[in-house]
């Protein structure tokens, strides 16, 4: 199937490794040729797509003179399929694709156990490390003697989604914007050497609420572009200041929902579904994943991509695939098209009801940041 892809290439799972070559630790690629520094800071914008940032950057009634900066001397790089959180941070802590880190979605099922796993609300059971084995580019760094440090909301330190794909260093709860900024600064302070991944939530759960088209979405936007000049401005000089983003994000209407639990026909011979209300799995009965997927098609016609599992593998969807994680995929992977909304009551009510919408394959949910600043 056709998707967006950068016309200079690089991905979000690109981003940790080449800031650890770039300061200097053997054995990992600097695919995004980053420069040789001592201290890097990586900001993650929740939702900071390439499309709506660009469309704020074009309106004179902003005032965003950090970003517009960066902007200028930035590139475009690609979030991971399904373009989601969970996929996002898996890519950027662990440097691998979907398909081998294996959090293929906003939810999936894990076959070891027969249940829907929701990374976001993900605590202990089933055991972060074992769903999740490889180590980080966070442990790899600090086992490299590089001083690491996590700064994100307090809430997070302990679930399962931290626990298995940014585990590493030292975790430093800060929920405000001061504290973001204060903790920043003190752990850039504490060694010469230091890799700083600093998370920001704010952006995308207005854009899910209110759509990145929206008054209130511009305004956190100039937040966002206040946090960066503060993060530089606090930096020892020298320091690299990255701003990314996990996904993207477009706006929809009501007439783009799409309730797929309206059609009864389309939950026979389904024993799962899951992912989220761009990209729906769907699990089946043994031998029924044919018959699964002829169904949807005939149901939604142009409005999706319906995908075998073995055809979503090959087109390269999740990227390297895992043989053993590769049946976390739906037996049927489902995208929608344009701004189709794969809305269900019974599987995800409230985020099938969000004006601000990814997870698929469009310019506006794939096309993220890489911003780069030198303090």
């Amino acid at each position: 199937m056709k998707h967006w892809a950068p016309p200079s290439g690089g991905a979000l799972k690109d981003v940790m490794p080449s800031a650890v070559a770039a300061l200097q630790v053997a054995g990992f690629d600097n695919v995004l040729s980053l420069d040789r520094t001592d201290r890097v800071v990586v900001l993650l914008v929740d939702g900071l797509g390439v499309v709506p940032l660009d469309s704020a950057l074009s309106r004179a009634d902003l005032h965003l003179p950090t970003l517009e900066a960066g902007r200028g001397t930035g590139r475009v790089i690609t979030s991971p399929f399904p373009s989601t959180t969970p996929a996002g941070l898996a890519s950027l802590g662990t440097g691998l694709s979907t398909g081998c880190h294996g959090l293929v979605g906003a939810s999936f099922v894990l076959p070891e156990t027969g249940r829907v796993l929701w990374p976001l609300s993900w605590r202990d059971d089933p055991h972060p490390t074992a769903v999740q084995p490889e180590p980080t580019v966070l442990e790899d760094a600090a086992a490299a003697g590089v001083q690491v440090t996590s700064i994100s909301p307090r809430a997070y330190e302990k679930s399962g989604l931290t626990r298995a794909v940014l585990r590493g260093g030292e975790y430093v709860g800060a929920d405000s914007f001061g504290e973001r900024v204060g903790q920043t600064a003190r752990a850039l302070g504490r060694s010469a050497r230091s890799l700083t991944y600093v998370y920001w939530g704010d952006l995308d759960k207005t854009g899910h609420v209110h759509g990145v088209d929206s008054v209130e979405w511009r305004a956190e936007l100039e937040l966002v572009d206040l946090l960066i000049r503060r993060i530089v401005e606090v930096a020892p000089t020298g320091t690299t200041v990255l701003v990314t983003a996990d996904h993207g994000m477009l706006d929809t209407a009501a007439h783009d929902r799409f309730e797929i639990d309206d059609d009864r026909d389309l939950h026979l011979s389904v024993t799962h579904i899951a992912g989220e209300p761009r990209v729906r799995h769907l699990y089946t009965r043994p031998g029924a994943a044919d018959d699964v997927a002829t169904a949807w098609k005939a149901a939604l016609g142009n409005r999706a991509t319906i995908l075998g599992r073995e055809e979503a593998v090959a087109e390269g969807l999740f990227g390297e695939v895992d043989p053993d994680l590769a049946d976390r995929i739906g037996d049927v992977v489902v995208v929608a098209r344009g701004s189709t909304v794969l809305a269900s009551q019974s599987v995800d009510a409230r985020s099938s009801a969000l004006v601000g919408q990814h997870g698929a394959v469009t310019k506006d949910e794939l096309a993220i940041p890489l911003l780069q600043w030198r303090a």
